[in-house]
Order: structure tokens, then C-alpha cells, then sequence
């Protein structure tokens, strides 16, 4: 990557939907800032003057640590070419991982290996998305932009029961522990009140520092001590969008960016297409809503797809002749809700159906709900980049779609995680 710009932060997600997260907070914050499929060539970032940040929306979280390292070292040695002060490897707010699949620790070795920090620090919490860090555990809403209970994340009755990497741990230390031989240090809630310069004091030979996050108020001085960390090299660093949200709010308060003062408000649109591989019960419960409130739904056959590793044809007509004839559709996976199937697969075809529908329907705006889908379904959608356009819930922004194809390019985009929105999500749009 040769690129000139001068880059605060570059970013790489671990999905779709977390990395679009991802890219709502920095850009809320100010910042010029377009997300990639893969690493941006020096031909795509001339398209993009003066921007402030890059993120690259991978497909790791579902991934072997073999796969995920053959993918990360090269990726963020391109990340460190682009001269990025900060480079941040995205993680879902619940910190979904195991050391068999989408391994955290995985990720961390490979950034100390690329980047070679004394330290390097771990977000534990957002609280914009009802995630809590408190002395290591990890707490969380049921459902983001809902009034959902709280629970221990070991005890959440949603990611206690995820179907790939179930919460079988509250403590992120001994979560990630599993996952690299490094040693985990803390900086926890009551060290979070002291100075900036005490909080050396409690780090003896750690090699990854995981930093609690409780209230938003917390956010602005912790983007400080990332500013500050290593000034001679860049700094890279772990977490869900509580990352991007720290350093934004720093460098606003610095004058280094300048919030958005006012949104265009994003318009609903006469019809929309959802597709969904969420195994999530809140998605599940945004579906049934959508099926009250005069959305067609479409079930395509999960097993069957994962077998045989296409889609039938009469599933992409007659999702096309619904909207056609101006209905907004909704397709999901069926039984996928309680299964664990390939999300490769499922994500692959997901994204085949919404193309198709896109070039056949002259659809505007497609929803895309399913964190371990998401990534795969964007790439069959023939999406190259997106750029955020509107918020619509807190980690869900509306953006617009860059790509080679004509009748994708400018399409309408939204990218939801399964456990975001209250049960009327489909309804917004």
C-alpha cells in the first residue's frame, strides 16, 4: 500500500456488521472514513482524498487460527505501510471467539509479531451498546438500542447459547487467556479515576493490557493514554468500537477532528429487502415483528444450501417478483436460528439472493443482519467499500455501497450484528 494521506487510524474488522460499527463511531467523531472489503490499494485510496481512517471489513471471526493468521500478518503489514498512528484489530462488543475459531488471541499475537508494542491495550467495554467492563468481567445488554436486562456475559441468555463460540467465561483475562500464552495485565475501574501517569504503575511485565469501561465519560482519557502510548511507532490495539469511540472523542477534543453537526435524515425507503443468517433470538424476534407489520418472508432451505452449495433459482425469481411488486421481503435461514451451519455458505448464498434482487427489482436499500454472515454475504454482493451515510441505531449505520458492478454501486446498505435494534429494526427502514 503506497498511500501519502495522513491516516490517524486504520482498522480491521473481524465481520461486517462489527466493522461498520466500527466505522459509525469514528466517523460520528468526524472523521473521513471508508471501509474496505480487503486492504485498499493505492488506486482505490486515490478515490478517497484526505481520508482519516481506513477499516477493512474481514471474515476472521469464523475462521482456524492457521486461517486467520495467513490473513492477519499480511494484513496489517499493509495496514502498517499506510503510516497509520493507530492501528486497531475490531472485535464484536461480546468478544465472541473460542481458541478453535475466530481466536482473539490469535489476532494479538499476530499484531505483536507485525507491529512489536511494548504493550498492547484491550477494550473491554462500550457502553453506547450496553457493554460493560467491571474489574475484567464482561456484562451486556440483551439486545443494543433496546431496554434489555443486563447479564454477566457467561449468563446472557442469548451469547451463553451462541451456536459457534458460546460465552462460557465473564472474565475477558482468562477468555483471551485461552487463547495466547501472552500475559494479561488490568487497569480496572477504580485505577481508571487515577492519573494517567499512575497507571504504569500497576503493569509489571504484561505484555497485553486489558482496560475496563464502564461509563462513556471514561472513553476520552483513555483515547489520551492511546495517543500517548509509543509516539515512535504505531500502536496497535484490541477491542469492540469503544476503541474508535475513545480515540474520536480525543482527538475532538484536541480539534484534530470536527464532528458532524447534523445528519441527513435517512428517508425510508418504499420497500426493503432483509436478509438474515442471525442465529440470534433478538433478530429472531425482529423477524416475527416484520412478519406482522407486511413484509413477505422467504425461508430458504439452510441444510440444503450448505450441502449443495447454491441457490435455487426459483428462490432468487421469486424473492425478485415480491419486490417487483412493490412488497418489502424479508429472507431468512429457518432452522440455521438453532443450528450451527456453515455461515460461509449461508452467508455466500444470502448475498447471491440480495444480488439478484438488486439487479432484477431495481431495489434501493438492503439490510443485512447476521454477524458470522455478514462478511461473506458482502462479498457476494460484489461490495467493494461503503462509506457511512446516516445513523440509524447505535452500531448500525446506513451507508452507501461502493463497487465495480454499476447497478450495485450507491446502493443502500445496512449491516446489523444479531443482537442489535429493539423488535421494530425492520421497521426503520
Amino acid at each position: 500500500m503506497n498511500n501519502k494521506q495522513n491516516i490517524l487510524l486504520a482498522f480491521y474488522g473481524d465481520d461486517f456488521t462489527g466493522s461498520t460499527d466500527a466505522l459509525e463511531f469514528i466517523t460520528r467523531a468526524g472523521a473521513k472514513a471508508v471501509l474496505f472489503i480487503e486492504p485498499p490499494t493505492a488506486e482505490q485510496l486515490q478515490q478517497f482524498p484526505q481520508l482519516d481512517v481506513i477499516g477493512v471489513a474481514g471474515k476472521t471471526r469464523s475462521l482456524s487460527p492457521a486461517q486467520m493468521q495467513d490473513i492477519l500478518i499480511p494484513a496489517f503489514e499493509q495496514l502498517k505501510a499506510s503510516g497509520a498512528k493507530q492501528v486497531h484489530y475490531k472485535v464484536c462488543s461480546t468478544f465472541d471467539s473460542s481458541p478453535a475459531v475466530g481466536s482473539i488471541g490469535k489476532a494479538i499475537d499476530c499484531g505483536a509479531a507485525v507491529f512489536q508494542n511494548k504493550l498492547i491495550p484491550v477494550l473491554g467495554g462500550a457502553p453506547s451498546l450496553g457493554r460493560y467492563c467491571v474489574f475484567g468481567n464482561l456484562f451486556a445488554r440483551m439486545g443494543i438500542g433496546s431496554n434489555g436486562k443486563i447479564y454477566r456475559l457467561d449468563r446472557h441468555p442469548s451469547m451463553s447459547k451462541h451456536p459457534v463460540t458460546p460465552a462460557d467465561e465473564s472474565d475477558l483475562r482468562l477468555h483471551i487467556g485461552k487463547q495466547t500464552e501472552r500475559k494479561l495485565g488490568l487497569i480496572d475501574i477504580t485505577q481508571i479515576e487515577q492519573p494517567i501517569e499512575q497507571w504504569a504503575e500497576s503493569i509489571a511485565d504484561e505484555e497485553v493490557l486489558l482496560v475496563d469501561v464502564m461509563y462513556e465519560s471514561q472513553l476520552q482519557k483513555i483515547g489520551e493514554w492511546m495517543n500517548d502510548l509509543e509516539k515512535d511507532k504505531t500502536l496497535f490495539s484490541v477491542g469492540g468500537s469503544s476503541v474508535e469511540a475513545a480515540l474520536g472523542n480525543y482527538w475532538k477534543e484536541k480539534g484534530i477532528l470536527k464532528p458532524v453537526g447534523q445528519w441527513a435524515d435517512a428517508v425510508k425507503a418504499e420497500r426493503v429487502l432483509v436478509i438474515s443468517g442471525s442465529c440470534s433470538p433478538v433478530t429472531a424476534a425482529q423477524i416475527e415483528w416484520a412478519k406482522s407489520n407486511d413484509f413477505e418472508e422467504v425461508i430458504i432451505d439452510a441444510q440444503k444450501t450448505v450441502d449443495e452449495g447454491t441457490v435455487d433459482a426459483a428462490v432468487l425469481n421469486h424473492v425478485a417478483v415480491l419486490l417487483q411488486k412493490q412488497k418489502s421481503v424479508i429472507v431468512h435461514t429457518g432452522s440455521k436460528q438453532t443450528e450451527n451451519l456453515s455461515s460461509e455458505k449461508l452467508g455466500a448464498a444470502l448475498g447471491i439472493i440480495a444480488k439478484h434482487a438488486v439487479l432484477h427489482s431495481n431495489i434501493k436499500r438492503v439490510v443485512v443482519a447476521g454477524g458470522d454472515t455478514s462478511s461473506y454475504a458482502a462479498r457476494a454482493m460484489e461490495i467493494d467499500a461503503v462509506e457511512m451515510i446516516a445513523p440509524i441505531v447505535s452500531g448500525a449505520p446506513l451507508c452507501k455501497a461502493y463497487s465495480r458492478n454499476e447497478k450495485i454501486n450507491g446502493l443502500e446498505v445496512n449491516f446489523k450484528g444479531g443482537q442489535v435494534g429493539a423488535e421494530d429494526y425492520f421497521g426503520l427502514f
